[in-house]
C-alpha cells in the first residue's frame, strides 16, 4: 500500500468516527444511547484489523506431561492426539508447526507475548472466554475424580476428610474454587502439582486419596490401570475443548475451526480417534460434525 493509500485511509477513518460522534449525539438528543454504535464500530475496526490468519507458521503451546493429548511417546518424540491434530492442521493450510512444551502456569504469558501462537492440549474453555478468542469447541469433556478401587470412596460425599489433589491452574482447580467450592471445604486437603503424571502417582503411593482431573485425562489412566483406579459417577462439571488463542485472533480461530470440520468430513479425524482409542479416545466425544 502507498503512502497516499495509508493517507486516504486515514482520513477516511477520521471522517467515520467524526461521523459516528455526531450520529452519537443526535440518538442522545432523541433520548437514546450512542453506547451502542460506538461499541459496534469498535467491534468493526478490530475485525478489520485482524490478521490473525497471515501466518506462516503455527507454534502449539501445550504441557507435555497430558496424555493422551500432549506427551512424550516412547520414541521420546512428542505425540499425542491434539498434537496429530495441530500437525494435520498446519499441514492442509501450508503452515510450519512449531511443537513448544510449556509450563502450564506460564502459559498466558507465553501467549501475550508471542512466544507461542496457541494453546492446543485438552484446554477447557469454560471460564476462560474472557481471557481467550476460542476455536468452537471440538471435543466433549468433564472435571471427574479418580479414587483407587480398594478404596472404599463411591461418591463426592465421601471425599469429605480425604486429601484431594489436582494440577495447578487446570480446570479441576477452578469447578473446586468456584461452583464445588462448598464440596473442597469438606476435605483434608485440596493440593496442587504440576502435573498429572505426578497427581496420579501420588495416588497410587497413597499420598493422596482422590485425583481432580479432566474426563480425557481419567480416561486414559484407567485404560492403562484399569485394576488400580475407578472414577467417581457423579461429575464436578461437563465442559468442552477448544484451541485458545490471542484475544482479538478471531481470523485464525476461524480457520483453525474450518480446517478441523473438513478434517472430520473427509474422515481424519474418526481415524485419529481409532488409533487414540486405547487412551480412552472416543469419536462420540467429537463436536465438529
Amino acid at each position: 500500500m502507498n503512502a497516499n493509500a495509508q493517507l486516504s485511509r486515514r482520513q477516511f477513518l477520521s471522517l467515520a468516527g467524526g461521523l459516528a460522534a455526531v450520529c452519537g449525539l443526535g440518538l442522545v438528543g432523541c433520548g437514546g444511547s450512542g453506547t451502542g454504535a460506538a461499541t459496534t464500530a469498535a467491534a468493526s475496526t478490530d475485525a478489520a484489523t485482524d490478521d490473525s490468519a497471515n501466518i506462516t507458521q503455527l507454534t502449539v503451546g501445550f504441557d507435555q506431561a497430558y496424555p493422551p493429548y500432549g506427551f512424550v511417546g516412547d520414541d521420546g518424540q512428542f505425540t499425542g492426539f491434539d498434537l496429530d491434530l495441530a500437525t494435520e492442521v498446519c499441514s492442509r493450510n501450508s503452515w510450519d508447526i512449531q511443537l513448544e512444551p510449556i509450563d502450564w502456569d506460564a502459559k498466558d504469558t507465553l501467549l501475550s507475548s508471542g512466544a507461542i501462537t496457541c494453546i492446543w492440549n485438552g484446554f477447557t474453555m469454560e471460564g476462560r472466554e474472557d481471557d481467550y478468542t476460542f476455536s468452537e469447541p471440538y471435543m466433549l469433556n468433564g472435571q471427574v475424580v479418580v479414587v483407587k478401587k480398594d478404596s472404599g470412596i463411591a461418591s463426592l460425599a465421601d471425599l469429605a476428610g480425604k486429601a484431594v489433589i489436582t494440577q495447578t491452574d487446570s480446570a479441576a482447580l477452578e469447578v473446586l474454587q468456584g461452583d464445588k467450592a462448598d464440596l473442597a471445604t469438606t476435605f483434608a486437603s485440596l493440593e496442587t502439582i504440576g502435573d498429572y503424571n505426578t497427581a496420579f502417582m501420588q495416588l497410587e503411593s497413597g499420598a493422596v486419596d482422590a485425583v481432580a482431573c479432566d474426563l480425557s485425562i481419567s480416561q486414559y489412566q484407567l485404560a492403562a490401570k484399569p485394576d488400580a483406579y475407578t472414577q467417581l459417577d457423579e461429575a464436578l462439571s461437563s465442559e468442552h475443548y477448544a484451541v485458545g488463542f490471542k484475544k482479538g485472533s478471531q481470523q485464525l480461530a476461524d480457520k483453525v475451526t474450518e480446517t478441523l470440520k473438513a478434517m472430520d468430513a473427509d474422515g481424519f479425524v474418526k481415524d485419529l480417534c481409532d488409533k487414540y482409542a486405547s487412551y480412552g479416545i472416543s469419536y462420540d466425544n467429537w463436536l465438529l460434525k
